[in-house]
């Protein structure tokens, strides 16, 4: 298996993860409200990601570096936090297909103009028409999903 095919592979994954991430973190925004809900969130996965990285040692363990990163890329984590809030707060409203499939339509647009742009370092692949007529089934498809 090439390289591509792997990475296509794990973002497909991810994809499942973040739709069974944002029906989890639904239904624990019910017990304990969406706030709370954000906050145990990311304080679950700061044990896990310290246990994976200060005990099992996985990654360079090079966090001397924080420093040298540009300001604008900790903003990642103000990202999070809104992101898991959005989530649980749509999902109960519109259904996990729905809501799931405007997230992706949102990530796929945004994802194109940091594309198109070459924004934060990031290699320029511009804009073509097969990307307007994929972004264009992609809408189609979300709005079929919300259909009754």
């Amino acid at each position: 298996m090439d390289g591509k095919m792997l990475a296509l592979i794990i973002a497909a994954t991810s994809g499942l993860t973040m739709a069974l991430q944002g029906t989890l973190n639904s239904a624990l925004g019910k017990v304990v409200g969406l706030w709370e809900t954000t906050f145990i969130v990311h304080a679950v996965g700061t044990v896990v990601v310290g246990i994976l990285v200060f005990i099992c040692h996985l990654g360079a363990c090079d966090l001397g570096k924080w420093i040298s990163a540009p300001w604008y890329t900790y903003l990642g984590g103000v990202l999070s936090v809104l992101i898991i809030y959005m989530v649980a707060r749509s999902i109960p409203v519109v259904g996990v297909a729905p809501a799931t499939t405007a997230i992706i339509l949102g990530q796929t647009l945004t994802a194109a103009a940091v594309d198109h742009f070459g924004l934060f370092g990031v290699e320029r692949i511009p804009f073509s028409w097969y990307h307007v007529a994929g972004t264009f089934l992609m809408a189609g498809g979300a709005f079929l999903l919300l259909k009754k």
